[in-house]
């Protein structure tokens, strides 16, 4: 008897153009007549007109401006502290004001109180120049810096100044200033 010969496995055909490809082994076949094209329709989009749930207030910088005012507050005897600060947070305590206007933030008083805050680290600082000033001629510093301007670059001559103000301060504050090792 002669055996038929053997046939080699066929290939599976590959789908038609624009068809979809086949399942993976183990899954059903879909019903390519249930759909046009063989897939199902786009999920359903949002009903016309429908408005996203509202975003939460954008209360940042009220807040930051009465940070900042107080830490202007606190830094204004360094009168930089004071001015400096100051006016960041009257700027943006004027930038939190405008989103609670705009309806975006409802913090309002807060921005408020930075905003007023801010305006008295300003004055604080401003009035601490004066006190600087005037404990700045109190002790002689001014007589000590025209001192160091004819002494140049004679390092003798800037330390017999530097002894000068030493010995003014003390006798003025009845203190002693002793060098610490």
């Amino acid at each position: 008897m002669t055996e038929p010969p053997e046939q080699a496995p066929q290939q599976p055909t590959p789908p038609p153009h624009g068809a979809p490809p086949p399942p993976p082994p183990g899954y059903p076949a879909p019903s390519y007549g249930q759909y046009p094209g063989g897939y199902p329709p786009a999920p359903p989009q949002p009903y016309a007109g429908y408005m996203p749930p509202p975003t939460g207030p954008r209360n940042g910088l009220g807040v930051t401006a009465l940070v900042i005012a107080i830490v202007a507050l606190l830094s204004s005897f360094s009168v930089v502290g004071g001015v400096i600060l100051g006016i960041v947070a009257v700027v943006i305590g004027f930038a939190g004001r405008g989103r609670v206007k705009r309806g975006e933030a409802n913090n309002g008083g807060v921005a408020l109180a930075g905003v007023i805050l801010g305006f008295l680290a300003i004055i604080v600082g401003l009035a601490f120049i004066a006190v600087w000033v005037g404990v700045f001629k109190e002790v002689g510093a001014t007589d000590y810096i025209d001192c160091l301007q004819k002494a140049g670059q004679d390092q003798q001559q800037v330390q017999q100044c530097a002894d000068e103000f030493k010995q003014s301060v003390e006798n003025k504050f009845s203190v002693t200033l002793t060098p610490t090792p």
